[in-house]
C-alpha cells in the first residue's frame, strides 16, 4: 500500500492553523487580547524551539472550546477558514495533494493541531483522512481536555499506528510511505517512513535533511 502523509502547519499551509485560530479568537473578542496573545505567542515560540509542553499548551488551547456553544464555535470556525486559512493555501500545495490523491492508496493529514480546527482544512484540500489531536467531548460539548494521546512528536507514530490498525492495515506499510513536514518536531515519524520530505523546513530539520540526503522542497511559490 502506498501511504502519503502530510503535516499541516507550515507544510501544506503557509502558516500555523493553531496559532492563527488563537489570533482569530483574539480579533473576534472571544478571549482577552493581552493575556491570550502573550500565551499564544509564547507557546508558539516553544514549539518552534522544540521545548513545547504539549499538555500545558492543550490545556490553554482547548479551553475556549469548552466555554462556548458548539453552534457558535462552528460559525466562528467557518469564518476563520475563509479569512485566515484559505489565504495560506498555495497553488503548489493544492497541486501536490492532488497528485498524491491520484496515485496513492491512502492519503492523510497528520497534525498536532486539534481536529475541531483542522477537519475543515483537510476537507478544503480534498484529503479524506485526518489524524489529529482529539479534544474530549461529552454529550456533544467539549470539555477542554484532550482525548487520548496528543498527535505530537512520538505521539504521531502512536496515533498513526492506531489509525492503520483501525483500517485493518499494518504498520509495515511505512516501508512504502512518504511524509511531508516542515518541523524538527516531526523527526520521530520522518525517520520511520521510507520517503521523508522536508518542506520549507526549519533550520534543525533542514540540517538533518541535508545530512541524510532527504529531498527539500518549497510550497510557498504560488
Amino acid at each position: 500500500m502506498k501511504l502519503v502523509l502530510f503535516d499541516l502547519d507550515n507544510t501544506l499551509l503557509a502558516g500555523d492553523s493553531d496559532y492563527e485560530w488563537g489570533q482569530f479568537l483574539i480579533a473576534r473578542g472571544v478571549v482577552d487580547r493581552h493575556h491570550y496573545e502573550a500565551k499564544n505567542r509564547a507557546f508558539y515560540e516553544d514549539y518552534k524551539a522544540g521545548r513545547l509542553d504539549i499538555y500545558a499548551f492543550l490545556a490553554f488551547a482547548l479551553r475556549p472550546l469548552a466555554t462556548h456553544p458548539r453552534a457558535e464555535l462552528e460559525a466562528w470556525r467557518a469564518e476563520y477558514v475563509e479569512t485566515r486559512i484559505k489565504p495560506m493555501i498555495t497553488q503548489a500545495a493544492r497541486d501536490l495533494v492532488k497528485r498524491h490523491m491520484d496515485e496513492a492508496d491512502l492519503v492523510a493529514v497528520i497534525t498536532a493541531t486539534n481536529s475541531f480546527v483542522t477537519a475543515p482544512i483537510a476537507r478544503e484540500f480534498g484529503i479524506p483522512n485526518l489524524i489529529a489531536t482529539e479534544p474530549e467531548e461529552i454529550d456533544g460539548r467539549f470539555t477542554g481536555e484532550v482525548a487520548g494521546t496528543p498527535c505530537f512528536r512520538e505521539g504521531k507514530i502512536t496515533r498513526l499506528e492506531a489509525f492503520l490498525e483501525a483500517r485493518g492495515s499494518r504498520i509495515d506499510c511505512l516501508e512504502n510511505s512518504r511524509f511531508y513536514s516542515d518541523s524538527h518536531n516531526d523527526l520521530p515519524l520522518l525517520q520511520q517512513v521510507q520517503h521523508p520530505v522536508a518542506v520549507d523546513p526549519d533550520p534543525t530539520l533542514r540540517a538533518h535533511a541535508e545530512a541524510h540526503g532527504w529531498p527539500i522542497i518549497s510550497l510557498r511559490g504560488g
